[in-house]
């Protein structure tokens, strides 16, 4: 494949005017803030509503089991860092969540948890046979962490339930799963096929929410029944209620990655780790 041509300023800017343009009756995106580049390989965004930030994990390197730089940040909702380092030397962090006073990120193959004040690390859980977790999700009524290990043969989801690791699922449908939100009893699960799978706790049954896209990373709801889901290599679509997508923004061929977004239904404010590129964006949804 020949390399794409080198970009101005100019020209990147009109391409991601271009690219988040909506059909009519579609949602519409508008830019809003970036942060600076001192958020190194953000990977992962949480915002937390208690305190109004925005927290997100920072690989700082290669997402391998070498990589001790990894840290934790802060942000407000106007893209400002507050935090750069709230707790630092983390093995090559993915997902992150708060739950109450205390912050969930995985590690490749642990799962840490955090105190949210303070930033220092309570606990490390070691998860059987673990090859590479990945995102992180809570239900606050029941305290429970949900996450992901996206490598594991078979792929699994578990669960830290009063402090103990516990498999919740594993192998098919699931296939290199990566995102994972809870809702109402079920955990939404973004398939490395591109499929969006709601698995229901009680029951133990999978069902297909949405298909057509490539392997999902982040998936957060929109607030209205739908989801939006990205893509690592720079895709990120919203999915109806109904299981239709729309493709909202694409960034492939400009190599920006679209890594573990968060959603604020309040704000209406779409929040996009960079990864590659060191910075979070942020738009307005309408």
């Amino acid at each position: 494949m020949r390399p794409a041509k080198k970009l101005t300023a100019f020209a990147f800017s009109a391409l991601l005017i271009l690219s988040i343009l909506p059909s009519s009756g579609q949602l519409k995106l508008t830019k809003v803030w970036e942060t600076d580049t001192t958020l190194t390989t953000p990977e992962s965004v949480f915002y937390n509503e208690k305190d109004k930030t925005i927290y997100i994990s920072c690989i700082n390197g290669s997402p391998n089991a070498q990589n001790h730089n990894s840290f934790v940040s802060k942000i407000d909702v106007n893209g400002k860092i507050t935090t750069l380092k709230l707790t630092e030397g983390l093995s090559s962090t993915k997902g992150i969540a708060v739950m109450g006073n205390k912050l969930y990120v995985s590690e490749l193959l642990k799962l840490v948890e955090i105190d949210l004040k303070s930033g220092k690390v309570l606990n490390k859980y070691d998860v059987p046979e673990a090859a590479f977790l990945n995102d992180v999700s809570v239900d606050e009524v029941n305290k429970v962490v949900y996450f992901t290990d996206m490598r594991s043969t078979p792929a699994r989801l578990w669960k830290l339930e009063k402090g103990k690791i516990i498999k919740v699922a594993e192998g098919a449908p699931l296939s290199t799963p990566n995102g994972v939100f809870y809702e109402k009893g079920k955990l939404i699960v973004g398939n490395g096929d591109g499929k969006v799978l709601a698995y229901d706790l009680k029951t133990a049954n999978y069902t297909t929410v949405a298909s057509g896209m490539q392997g999902i990373d982040g998936i957060v709801p929109d607030g209205k029944g739908g989801y939006f889901a990205s893509e690592w290599r720079g895709k990120v679509w919203h999915v109806s209620p109904a299981g239709e997508i729309q493709l909202l923004l694409d960034f492939v061929n400009e190599k920006v990655n679209t890594a573990d977004i968060d959603y604020i239904p309040s704000k209406k404010l779409l929040v996009i780790p960079t990864f590659l590129k060191n910075k979070v964006l942020a738009y307005r949804v309408d």
